[in-house]
Formats: C-alpha cells, structure tokens, sequence
C-alpha cells in the first residue's frame, strides 16, 4: 500500500507541493477502496489494488493534474462530520467556515429555541451543521442559485435534519423599503419569516483584483458568482444583510445575533459600518491562520 500511495504522490507532485500531493494520493485510495487511512495503514495490509482501481485512479490523477478540486471529483467531501454533496454550482466547505459555525455553537450553546437565517448557504453546509448541532433551532437557507438549493436540499436528507432552503436573492426586494421587516417580496417569492434571532452568512467576500493570486483549482472551477465582489464595493453583501435585519426583534426578549464569514482586510470597515447600523457587542476574531475572519455583531432589541 506504501508503494502505491507513493507512486501516486510522485504523479502529482508535478503540480502539488509534496504534502499536499501524498494527502490528496491518500485521499483516492480511502475513496477507491472504501476504507479508512488507519485501516490502509494498519489493519487491511492485504487491500487489492485492481486493474479497474489502477484505472480510475490513473483517470483521477489526470484531473487533479489539471487542478479540478478532488472534491468535484468525487463528488462529496467530509466537513464538520458531516458528508456533503458538492458539484461546481456550489462552494467547497472549507475549515474557516467550520470555524464559523463552532463560533456560534460556542456563543449560543445554551439557546434551545433559535430561528436561524443561513444567506448564500450553498451546499447548505453551515445550515445543516447548525441543525445537526442544535436540533430544536429552527434552520432557514436562501442561495439565488437554484442548483445550489437543490444540493443544499439534498445534503439535507443525506444528513437526516430538517432544513427550510429555498432560492430567494437578498437583492431582489423593494428598494424604497430596505428593512427586512418592512419588505414585500415580488410576485411569486415565498416570505421569509423575518423573527429571525440568528443571521450567518459566508458571502462572495473576494475582491476582483484579488484573482490574480488565488489558485487554478479554485478560480477555474468553483462558482465565481459565490466568490467574487466588486473591488469598488468590497462590503455590498454585508451592507445589504446589514440593513435588511438592524430593526431590533421586538418583543422577543433576546437579541438578534449576526455572524459573518469576512475578508481579512476588510474587519474594520465592516465594524465600522455594523456600528453606524446600531449593531453592538462587535467582535473580530481570527481565523487558525491569525487572519480576521469572523465577525459578529447583536442588534438588541
């Protein structure tokens, strides 16, 4: 196994630096064989490589040399313990959304009764995490992609919590009436519930002009519209959910609390503008990298 695992780094290490490579070649023999790292290192020794495996895994290679994300390859990918569909109409969940979403567990963890609005949720994966974390919430995800959606609704039944996703664009309301609560959505879009006491949202955060140092197999392949914002409007995602929910929930004796996935370099922009919106309580936090990632923010009531 050994052997195999290192003929299939030196094939990609032509494009991969040699960690990554020996990850991904570990990643294709667990997918191929269906077993565990652990059990091909200490417990099946005796796994057979066949013919039909030695193709596909040759067939693999050739995509990942072109930089298709091993995620697409396959098809789903593990995050937060959960085992997600991913195509490319949706993001791939990364570790800094997973950091989100414990950011939240941590905050609200003696919440029982939350209605949560996920915006922009893609594969669904921050919504699923949450519900899965927190049966009793009740969990909302909109995304304008209906591709998206349908992933979303699937990764919901896949993981066996209930999910309220539906394709709705944060854009696509009353302009003369900003406020979420004020809003009447056009003909023939459902009405969001708008007692929400929880908005998260890893929204398109990366400028243009940013582009030019990301990676082939993100820039290449991952949706452009989930990623990418106008250089000369950095924070329009932000701003606009930011404005949509800065009524207070009243009667409801709590706070509504906002979470956003961010760009680093745009923290003190965005906590500015929260401030200005009478967002309190404001709070960066870095990601494992040391890089500002999250920011939360309450609306009171």
């Amino acid at each position: 196994m050994k052997q195999i695992i290192s003929q299939i780094s030196s094939q990609l290490q032509s494009a991969y630096p040699e960690d990554e490579a020996r990850s991904l070649a570990w990643w294709i023999m667990e997918e191929l064989t269906g077993k565990s790292r652990t059990e091909l290192q200490f417990g099946c020794k005796d796994t057979a490589f066949s013919p039909i495996m030695q193709e596909k895994s040759q067939e693999i290679i050739s995509r990942l040399l072109h930089f298709e994300p091993i995620q697409y390859i396959f098809g789903h990918t593990l995050w937060c313990g959960l085992d997600l569909l991913v195509t490319p109409a949706t993001l791939i969940p990364r570790p800094e959304t997973a950091e989100l979403v414990e950011r939240i567990n941590v905050q609200m963890v003696n919440d029982q009764m939350v209605n949560v609005l996920d915006i922009g949720t893609g594969s669904g994966c921050i919504a699923i995490a949450l519900k899965k974390a927190h049966p009793s919430w009740s969990v909302t995800g909109i995304d304008i992609s209906p591709e998206a959606i349908a992933i979303a609704r699937e990764n919901a039944r896949r993981n066996k919590v209930e999910v309220n996703f539906q394709v709705a664009d944060i854009f696509d309301f009353n302009e003369e009436t900003p406020k979420f609560e004020e809003i009447v959505p056009p003909a023939g879009k459902e009405i969001l519930n708008p007692k929400y006491d929880l908005v998260v949202s890893n929204p398109p955060y990366i400028c243009e002009s940013e582009k030019t140092s990301m990676r082939p197999n993100v820039l290449n392949f991952e949706p452009s519209s989930a990623l990418f914002v106008p250089d000369d409007d950095p924070l329009r995602f932000y701003r606009r959910i930011a404005e949509l929910f800065s009524l207070p929930l009243e009667g409801r004796g709590r706070e509504r609390g906002l979470f956003f996935e961010i760009n680093e370099a745009y923290g003190p922009q965005l906590s500015a503008m929260l401030d200005n919106l009478g967002y309190t309580d404001i709070q960066i936090h870095k990601d494992i990298y040391g890089k500002d990632r999250i920011i939360e923010a309450r609306m009171a009531r």
